[in-house]
């Protein structure tokens, strides 16, 4: 996987996700994906390589780093609850999408019920 993709996996998965919008509140080099205004996923280059951050809870992050050496702690972030992704070559599409995904549900969860744009609980359930 080049640098790039990694990246380019998290933000078409972000801009999938509704109510979901980007800015750079530091600078061109940095993106933010926030939900009502509540930051779920991080791009940037700052380190010198291109490396995603999202949001996981403390059993998945602690889990997810002993698994692949390309996930560490959040990079600047609190480091129980934030993980940051490197494109070291084992990450795949899939679980990058996967990530981001549950980072953003995991943020949806703390919002007042009017302002969730998805039911966390229900979130890509096929309805019966």
């Amino acid at each position: 996987m080049s640098q790039t993709t990694l990246q380019e996996w998290a933000a078409a998965r972000a801009d999938e996700l509704p109510g979901s919008a980007p800015e750079q509140p530091f600078g061109p080099d940095s993106t933010v994906y926030k939900v009502r205004g509540k930051m779920f996923l991080l791009l940037s280059d700052t380190t010198g390589e291109p490396f995603v951050t999202v949001k996981a809870t403390p059993a998945d992050a602690s889990t997810l780093r002993e698994a692949f050496d390309d996930v560490i702690p959040g990079y600047h972030m609190n480091k129980r609850h934030w993980i940051t992704l490197r494109a070291g070559g084992a990450l795949e599409e899939e679980l990058v999408r996967d990530l981001v995904t549950e980072s953003y549900l995991l943020v949806v969860e703390t919002l007042p019920r009017a302002q969730r744009p998805v039911d966390p609980a229900t979130f890509g359930q096929q309805p019966n």
